[in-house]
């Protein structure tokens, strides 16, 4: 065997050191840009992360958001992913549709103040960028019209809601339908400076056993021109992809569009050109979401693969996933990042490679060695202020020494 040069020998002990259990992480900042995304969701749905409950005054929003933004600053973070349309609802005093339930408890009601407007001035006087965050098609996490606010779309549109594992769901096969949510989206563009507008992973929604999606009416209406259902479901997501990416560079040029999907395509047993992953979903098959196309097609500006994974994870390993999203978006203008669980670190019934605060640590190492990889998002905002067993706050010593510009 020839002897190993001194790159190959410092990547095998990379990869090493990434893989062994209990091993330090070793930060590679060889393919760090002067520019890298290190961005944080904020989920409002279910007041996941903000307002911690409902029903809080203006003001103690309103010092809780700044809350989230301070930390950022403070974790060197360049980056805050608000959710403004969390189930088909807003944010900001929308003509469209509702104020969100997550704000004061009823849907509907005036919470006092524009919490999107705020979030934009907020974050852009700290040096962060804000970038929009929509869940196009979700309704409501029940199925029952009648709690919907008087006057909400579905109640006076009650065809184009599906109700669907216990939710109800927009139905993305209706024109109309995919019309009406991006006019209620892109008219918070049109308000705001917000710098990038994104989506989440929920597109048709996750599969559930022994439920069918009754979208049959409008397949007999509109599907007539494919081979099968499925053809016909991607091609309305990536319509609406495309629509929403040209309604975002019409209403104010220079704002990004930027999409999270589920970390799998495809398995490449289902596919030769999917990653060497077993996962039980795959966002082509089973959300209708051709993820890979977006990328190589440059229809969007930026993704975010949610690769909530641990290295070695058998069925979904990070250390398989990110050299495959990479490789997906080497020569294209899609720029690449990745999405982190730091919902995981620490937390009960998780593997054993979540209990160690490395693991983090060790998936920026191992991504370093792709120079595609463009910076991480951490999921979530409520996470990175807790951080129970400091995992975010070894990112920060082994990764994030210094401040960096947030990507352009």
């Amino acid at each position: 065997m020839g002897r190993l040069s001194r790159r190959a020998f410092t990547l095998a002990a990379l990869s090493t050191l990434a893989t062994a259990p209990g091993a330090a992480a070793v930060p590679d900042h060889r393919h760090r840009a002067s520019a890298e995304m290190r961005g944080v969701w904020i989920a409002t749905v279910a007041n996941r992360d903000w307002p911690s409950r409902p029903g809080l005054t203006a003001g103690e929003q309103r010092t809780e958001l700044i809350a989230h933004l301070d930390k950022a600053v403070r974790a060197r973070l360049n980056t805050v992913i608000l959710q403004v349309r969390p189930t088909a609802d807003a944010l900001w005093p929308s003509p469209y549709e509702p104020w969100s339930e997550y704000l004061t408890g009823t849907q509907g009601e005036d919470p006092g103040w524009d919490p999107l407007g705020t979030a934009v001035q907020e974050a852009h006087a700290r040096g962060l960028q804000l970038h929009a965050w929509f869940n196009p098609y979700r309704i409501a996490n029940h199925t029952d019209p009648s709690r919907l606010a008087d006057g909400h779309p579905a109640r006076l549109h009650p065809d184009w809601a599906v109700p669907y594992g216990g939710k109800l769901y927009y139905n993305p096969g209706l024109p109309q339908v995919r019309a009406f949510v991006q006019r209620a989206m892109l008219d918070a563009v049109a308000r705001y400076p917000v710098d990038a507008v994104h989506f989440d992973d929920y597109f048709y929604p996750y599969p559930v056993a022994g439920q069918t999606f009754d979208d049959d009416d409008a397949y007999d209406r509109y599907g007539g021109d494919f081979d099968s259902r499925a053809a016909w479901r991607r091609d309305n997501i990536d319509l609406l992809v495309r629509e929403m990416a040209a309604g975002v560079r019409r209403i104010r040029p220079g704002t990004r569009f930027g999409i999270s999907p589920f970390g799998v395509w495809r398995n490449a047993a289902t596919d030769p050109l999917g990653s060497d992953t077993r996962a039980g979903v795959q966002t082509y098959d089973d959300l209708y979401a051709d993820t890979r196309t977006w990328v190589r097609e440059h229809w969007i500006d930026y993704i975010v693969p949610q690769v909530y994974w641990n290295i070695g994870f058998a069925a979904a390993d990070y250390a398989a996933l990110v050299p495959w999203w990479a490789e997906v978006a080497r020569g294209t203008a899609t720029r690449l990042y990745i999405g982190e669980a730091l919902y995981k670190a620490g937390a009960a019934g998780q593997p054993s490679a979540w209990q160690d605060p490395v693991e983090l640590s060790r998936h920026l190492t191992f991504a370093a060695r792709y120079p595609q990889v463009r910076g991480h998002v951490f999921f979530a905002a409520k996470d990175v202020a807790a951080d129970p067993i400091g995992a975010m706050a070894r990112v920060i010593a082994d990764h994030y020494g210094r401040s960096a510009s947030p990507p352009r």
